[in-house]
């Protein structure tokens, strides 16, 4: 059974929760503010953490930046917060998806899926590498190497520019990079992929990844 840590200091939304996702068959931790949320992600293994932005004590976003110092767990933040500012700057702390409130469960439930599903890939092959220039981008820890430097990525982050390096020469559109790796569990502004390539950029520091304006972003084939 996968292990969720709901961090939520509405009562109503965390009966809401706590019952709807125990009967579709996962087991549920709650905690009511961002310092009980910390303690118990330190003392217990969770598959994936719902995280609400507005919290005593400490907030989601210092929470959320707390445990990406030690772990890439899954995190969907489920905020009534819905201004772009608030959805970049949990981009920016490698969150894997942002609902905002009033959510639809099934919505939800499925998304939980689909993010869980994703941390659970296994490569086929034993060890997996796509080198090119001075980028290692490493399948089983999910990491992208420059100039020997390691940089964690998030999920989704890694599986963008894995898209890009798999298809060199080629242009993918936003909706080609929704398509295969969104697919049906997205509901939101193709945008998001333009965040995606800016947090990759500016994360590693690559001047590779080009923007085809009005189409999409394509990576040059290696000679």
């Amino acid at each position: 059974m996968q292990h969720i840590l709901i961090v939520e200091d509405d009562l109503d939304i965390q009966d809401l929760l706590r019952n709807f996702l125990q009967e579709v068959g996962y087991e549920i931790t709650i905690a009511s503010d961002g310092m009980e949320a910390i303690a118990l992600f330190s003392s217990a293994h969770f598959d994936l953490i719902l995280l609400d932005i507005m919290l005593p004590k400490i907030d989601g976003f210092t929470v959320c930046e707390l445990i990406r110092k030690q772990s890439q767990v899954p995190i969907i933040m489920l905020t009534a917060l819905n201004g772009e500012e608030e959805q970049i700057r949990g981009l920016d702390l490698q969150v894997d998806d942002y609902i905002t409130k009033p959510f639809s469960m099934p919505i939800l439930v499925r998304k939980i899926g689909a993010v869980l599903r994703r941390s659970s890939m296994i490569p086929e092959q034993e060890h997996q590498t796509i080198t090119y220039k001075n980028l290692v981008l490493d399948m089983d820890s999910y990491t992208a190497v420059v100039d020997g430097v390691s940089f964690d990525l998030t999920q989704r982050e890694f599986e963008v520019l894995r898209e890009l390096l798999l298809n060199q020469g080629r242009v993918l559109t936003r909706q080609n990079l929704l398509d295969k790796l969104w697919r049906y569990d997205f509901y939101g502004d193709e945008r998001v992929v333009d965040t995606h390539i800016k947090n990759l950029r500016k994360k590693l520091g690559i001047d590779f990844i080009q923007t085809i304006r009005g189409v999409g972003y394509k990576i040059d084939k290696e000679n």
